[in-house]
C-alpha cells in the first residue's frame, strides 16, 4: 500500500487524550489525530520522531493524523485502522499462502449478531478471518495486546463458535513493523486474551501473524513470522 506524498516530518510531544497527540512541527505545537486508541506507549515517547498526514473535512478537529513514527531504525505505523486493508490488498494479490483457496472475499460480514473483518468463500466452504493490529515488539517478539481487551477476546469466542459449527476460521495478527521476529499473546497485559487464544487454537481457530515492512513510502505485508503459544 503506498502511502500518501508529502508526509510531513514532526516530533511527538505528549498523548493528549485517547485520540489525540501534541506535537512540534516547524517550532511550534499542535495538535494531530491518533488513529489508535491502544496505549502504544513505546510508540509515544516525547522526542519521537514521526510523520504526519495532512487531512481535511468539515468534522475534524484537528488537521494532521499521525501516521508514522521511527524508534531507532525502525519505522512503525501508528495507523490502527490500516491492517484491514493491508490484509484485503494480499487477500487480491494472493500473498497470503493460507488463504489462497478462496475465490471470494467480503469484508465486514455478518456472523450471528455481529460483524467480521473478513468472510471467505472457496469451493471447500466459508472461512471467517479476524485481523488484529500489532504495534508492540519487545526482544523481537511481537505482542498483543498491549492493553486489556475484552473486545478481541469476544472476537475469539466467535470465532471458536464458527469452527463449532463448521467453518473455517482464523485470526491474523499484523505487525506493523519489520522487527517482530515472532508472536505471542501478551500475558501480563491481558491473561484472559491469551488464555482464550489458546483455547481457540486448540479448537481449529488457526492462528497466524504477518509482519510489515514499513517505509515513508510504502506499508506492505512482508511475510509470516512464527506464532508462539
Amino acid at each position: 500500500m503506498l502511502l500518501p506524498a508529502g508526509l510531513i516530518p514532526a516530533t511527538l510531544i505528549r498523548r493528549l487524550n485517547r485520540f489525540a497527540v501534541e506535537v512540534e512541527l516547524e517550532g511550534h505545537p499542535l495538535a494531530a489525530h491518533l488513529p489508535n486508541s491502544g496505549r502504544v506507549r513505546e510508540l509515544l515517547q516525547p522526542g519521537t520522531p514521526a510523520l504526519l498526514v495532512s487531512r481535511s473535512g468539515s468534522r475534524r478537529k484537528t488537521a494532521f493524523d499521525l501516521l508514522l513514527v521511527r524508534l531507532g531504525p525502525t519505522w512503525v505505523s501508528a495507523d490502527a485502522r490500516l491492517p484491514n486493508a493491508l490484509v484485503r490488498e494480499a487477500l487480491a494479490e494472493g500473498r497470503l499462502e493460507p488463504f489462497r483457496r478462496y475465490a471470494e472475499v467480503r469484508p465486514e460480514a455478518r456472523f450471528g449478531g455481529s460483524r467480521v473483518d473478513f468472510l471467505l468463500r472457496g469451493r471447500e466452504g466459508d472461512c471467517l478471518l479476524e485481523v488484529k493490529s500489532v504495534t508492540l515488539v519487545e526482544a523481537g517478539v511481537a505482542l498483543f495486546p498491549d492493553a486489556p481487551t475484552a473486545r478481541g477476546t469476544c472476537h475469539l469466542r466467535e470465532l471458536t463458535e464458527a469452527r463449532r459449527q463448521g467453518l473455517a476460521a482464523a485470526v491474523l495478527f499484523v505487525v506493523q513493523r519489520r522487527d517482530g521476529g515472532a508472536f505471542s499473546p501478551n500475558d501480563p497485559a491481558d491473561p484472559s486474551f491469551g488464555r482464550i487464544l489458546r483455547e481457540a487454537a486448540q479448537k481449529g481457530v488457526q492462528v497466524l501473524a504477518y509482519r510489515c515492512r514499513v517505509s515513508p513510502r510504502e506499508i506492505r505485508i512482508a511475510g509470516s513470522i512464527p506464532v508462539r503459544l
